[in-house]
């Protein structure tokens, strides 16, 4: 057949590319219009983080509509002609575990919650099950040498030619980024919203620093508005050729998503170090004002929750004027520890669950300053229900 005659459609930079509805933590999902040059503008500033080559092998296991896996993990690799390989089934750990072996990825993008389950499920039992290891991980020394080992066996289970592993979507555990961090694993951050195609700031691999997000990305403005004189923190908002057309069929809200001067109002609440690093410290819209003014940040408390022994995952809210913390505990660990107590097994469970709530309390509450105390921890019997990108609803809550 002759191809010769094909005639291919004449497409501006500036043409609508795509339109991705946000996964909506705060209801509504909106319809995020991204242009031609929007993301392969993106894909191509990415390449300063991190080069891609012709031999690179990418393993993806994030739905093509985030714009994270799409714009990183489609885009980049097929622009500088590496290879993409997709799993034929969901990404189950036996499914996952086998294709590891099989590409040998030298690339990988994730969410957190994935590498968390991993830490979770596998790393941190097996550090526990031992009197010595449980003894030397609460010294320094003794818990990076721990953590360089579980890196070690860690790196050889992703097929050990992983040199990117760029976490992004959500913001990772703190005792998950330190793990992986002091083990020395090829881990990189990035931040960004489906509003700027995603990314608006990363660090690569061997540059980043503990709880940042990194630098902004080559050719993206960023600028905290409103600063805290004391903090330093106020909401990000960004400019460049990665920031979206508008909201699909909604005018208004697309008005209300830009500052007068043209600034993204991305509603996240940040700051600078010194050196130019960018850290994230939660939604503005989740921030809770105490009772005599104070600035509170949810998402601090529940990270905090979320390092506590049997916790899977926790929501802090606000119940007339009280914080309260929801919590969802890891139920499947606790039958198993106390299963040989079989005659009074239930009664014993509800006994020892009320014992862990309180616990969580007392615990997090050492740690949080005054008016950030939590009054009331609330079990959670089911997980929280979640957006495509594995970000709690909060607003169902």
């Amino acid at each position: 057949e002759n191809t010769s005659s094909f005639e291919y459609p004449q497409v501006k930079e500036s043409d609508l590319c795509s339109i991705i509805y946000t996964s909506g933590t705060t209801g509504k999902s909106k319809g995020v219009m991204l242009s031609h040059k929007n993301i392969v503008w993106t894909a191509q500033q990415s390449f300063v983080i991190q080069n891609v080559f012709p031999a690179d092998r990418f393993l993806s296991v994030l739905p093509l509509s985030h714009t994270f896996e799409n714009t990183l993990g489609l885009i980049l690799p097929v622009k500088y002609g590496a290879t993409v390989y997709y799993l034929r089934k969901p990404p189950v750990a036996s499914v996952l575990l086998a294709a590891l072996q099989q590409v040998k990825p030298t690339v990988m993008l994730v969410v957190p919650l994935i590498i968390e389950k991993i830490y979770k499920s596998k790393i941190l039992p097996e550090i526990n099950r031992r009197l010595i290891t449980r003894v030397l991980y609460k010294t320094s020394p003794g818990r990076k040498l721990i953590h360089k080992s579980a890196s070690r066996k860690l790196h050889a289970t992703f097929g050990g030619e992983l040199k990117f592993f760029g976490v992004g979507g959500a913001k990772l555990d703190n005792n998950v980024e330190r793990f992986l961090m002091e083990g020395g694993f090829p881990l990189a951050i990035g931040y960004g919203m489906t509003e700027s195609s995603p990314l608006l700031a990363g660090a690569g691999v061997g540059k980043t620093r503990f709880l940042s997000t990194g630098h902004p990305m080559q050719g993206v403005k960023i600028r905290i508005d409103h600063a805290d004189p004391i903090t330093g923190l106020g909401e990000i908002q960004a400019k460049g050729e990665n920031v979206m057309v508008g909201y699909y069929k909604e005018p208004e809200i697309t008005q209300n998503a830009f500052t007068p001067d043209g600034w993204l109002k991305t509603g996240d609440l940040g700051c600078f170090d010194k050196d130019g690093n960018l850290y994230i410290k939660g939604r503005l819209k989740n921030m809770i004002i105490g009772s005599s003014g104070e600035n509170i940040y949810p998402e601090e408390i529940e990270s905090l929750i979320n390092r506590m022994e049997y916790v899977l995952e926790s929501l802090v809210i606000e119940k007339k004027g009280k914080l309260v913390a929801l919590v969802h505990l890891n139920m499947e660990e606790l039958e198993t520890k106390y299963h040989h107590l079989k005659s009074d097994a239930v009664s014993f469970l509800n006994e020892k669950t009320d014992e862990i709530l309180r616990e969580i309390q007392a615990k997090v509450n050492i740690e949080l300053n005054k008016f950030s105390q939590i009054q009331r921890v609330v079990l959670q019997p089911l997980p929280f229900e979640k957006t495509p990108t594995q970000k709690i609803k909060r607003f169902l809550y």
